[in-house]
C-alpha cells in the first residue's frame, strides 16, 4: 500500500508546473554562465562573479520550493503537526493585538451640545437613525416589497 493510498489521496501530475520549475531552472543556470562569462570577460567584475554564484541558489530555490508544494498538498495534515509538534505558533494570541476603540454615548454628539455643528451633526444621525427604522418597518411589513432610496439633502 503506498503512501497516498493511506491517506486517501491520489498522486497528482503537474505537467505544467513541473515544465515551469525546469524552464525556471535551466533560465537561472544560463543565467550563471551568462555571468561567469562575463566575469573572465576583460570588462568582468567581482559583481559578476557573485551573481555566477547567486543564479544557481536560485534554480535550487526553484526545485526546492515545487518539492516542499508538492509534499505539503499531498498530506497537509501530516504538515500541520509537525508543525505544531515544533512548537509553531499557529494562530494569533488574543492579548497580542490592541483591542479595537468603540464608540461610547458619551462620546457621540449630543442634541443638548453647546457647540451648534455638534448638535446639528446629533440632529442629523437621530434623523438617519428614524429613517433607518421607517425603512425596516417597511420592509418587515412587506415581504418582497422593493424600497427606494430616500434623498438625504
Amino acid at each position: 500500500m503506498s503512501k497516498d493510498d493511506q491517506h486517501g489521496g491520489t498522486r497528482r501530475h503537474r505537467p505544467a508546473l513541473i515544465v515551469l520549475v525546469a524552464v525556471a531552472a535551466v533560465v537561472c543556470l544560463g543565467m550563471a554562465w551568462w555571468q561567469w562569462d562575463r566575469f573572465e570577460s576583460s570588462s568582468g567584475t567581482g559583481q559578476n562573479l557573485g551573481y555566477a554564484l547567486q543564479w544557481p541558489m536560485f534554480a535550487i530555490a526553484f526545485i526546492y520550493a515545487y518539492r516542499r508544494f508538492v509534499v505539503m498538498e499531498s498530506d497537509p495534515e501530516d504538515t500541520v503537526r509537525k508543525q505544531n509538534r515544533h512548537g509553531d505558533v499557529t494562530e494569533i494570541p488574543e492579548h497580542l493585538l490592541p483591542q479595537r476603540a468603540t464608540a461610547t454615548a458619551s462620546a457621540m454628539p449630543s442634541l443638548e451640545s453647546d457647540d451648534p455643528e455638534e448638535a446639528r451633526l446629533a440632529s442629523y444621525n437621530e434623523a438617519l437613525k428614524e429613517l433607518a427604522a421607517e425603512d425596516a418597518a417597511a420592509s418587515s411589513t412587506t415581504p418582497g416589497a422593493k424600497t427606494t432610496p430616500r434623498s438625504t439633502r
